[in-house]
């Protein structure tokens, strides 16, 4: 049975949100909750509404790139969710995975070895951001590194028994941003880390 929980005492009293009842409506893969809450106005009036949010917890990404080949290493596999909404289904993508209770470095390290095969030394932190804060709590940690040929350690392609099956691309930087512009590169958070390269590349005169 699903619960419904009045909320008392959750904010405070200059908070500009006062909650009122955090539903259950599932505790399966991640937590769906629908809450019932004011929001403050700007005109300083209250505005009763309704929000169903969804938390999978936060989770970080790499880009890894080569500056002597000026090359990049992304992974193309199946994503549910893209499928249903119309698309085939196989997004090329930066590596990355859910915190899980490790901090970002600690994790994005884990799954750039794990999706790609390469063992990352040092990475880069550039920003963190909310991806769609509409309905998902998730926050992203955004990270750059540099990797050379010698770092390969296994041909990745992530854990059979999560149900991965990564492919491994290592493609031309430039080659990479065409792929945006056509539309075979969709996904926002590769998207994001390619244009921030390209700037860092243009500012330092890569």
């Amino acid at each position: 049975m699903l619960d419904t929980l009045p909320i008392k005492g959750s904010t405070m009293d200059n908070s500009p949100v006062r909650i009122h009842t955090e539903e259950l409506l599932s505790d399966n893969w991640y937590v769906l909750k629908k809450y019932t809450f004011d929001l403050r106005r700007r005109d300083g009036s209250w505005q009763s509404q309704t929000r169903e949010i969804y938390d999978r917890g936060n989770g970080a990404t790499i880009l890894l790139y080569n500056r002597e080949q000026r090359t990049v290493l992304l992974i193309r596999q199946f994503r549910m969710p893209t499928f249903v909404n119309g698309y085939h289904g196989y997004l090329i993508e930066s590596a990355a995975g859910l915190l899980d209770n490790a901090s970002p470095e600690e994790r994005i390290r884990l799954e750039a070895e794990e999706e790609t095969g390469y063992r990352v030394g040092h990475v880069e932190k550039i920003y963190s951001a909310f991806m769609s804060p509409g309905s998902v709590t998730e926050r992203i940690h955004f990270f750059i590194g540099e990797y050379q040929p010698g770092d390969r350690v296994s041909d990745g392609g992530g854990l059979e028994e999560e149900g991965e099956d990564i492919e491994v691309l290592e493609l031309g930087f430039e080659a990479a941003l065409s792929m945006v512009q056509s539309g075979e590169i969709v996904d926002g958070k590769t998207i994001m880390l390619l244009q921030f390269l390209e700037l860092r590349m243009l500012k330092e005169g890569w």
